[in-house]
């Protein structure tokens, strides 16, 4: 079971980017899915999370800016990101909590490798 990330690159202040995430292999369920990042030097930080049933939650710094959406038919989560800002300049991952066909039972967390992002004139 594995997640992986495409999008990213660098945008100019006040520019949009998307990232997508696909998780893959013996999948046999998927809870929240969601994305966090991290600065040289700092903690990751939750960007936006989302439930199987659509729920979303944000960080109070990307609200109204950063648009979180799944499809479970493809197993895939998807951020939206508006009006970018130099701060928000970061390394971001993917997360789901998945469980396989061995254990279906078992929700575990997983992770997609970073991919950076970059907010600069």
């Amino acid at each position: 079971v594995q997640l992986q990330a495409s999008g990213g690159g660098l945008v100019q202040p006040g520019g949009s980017l998307g990232l997508s995430c696909a998780a893959s292999g013996s999948i046999f369920r998927i809870n929240v899915m969601g994305w966090y990042r991290q600065a040289p030097g700092k903690q990751r930080e939750l960007v936006a999370t989302i439930t199987s049933g659509g729920r979303t939650n944000y960080a109070d710094s990307v609200k109204g800016r950063f648009t979180i959406s799944r499809d479970n038919a493809k197993n895939t989560v998807y951020l939206q990101m508006n009006s970018l800002k130099p701060e928000d300049t970061c390394v971001y991952y993917c997360n789901a909590q998945m469980s396989t066909v061995v254990e279906w039972q078992r929700f575990m967390d997983y992770w997609g490798k970073g991919t950076q992002v970059t907010v600069s004139s």
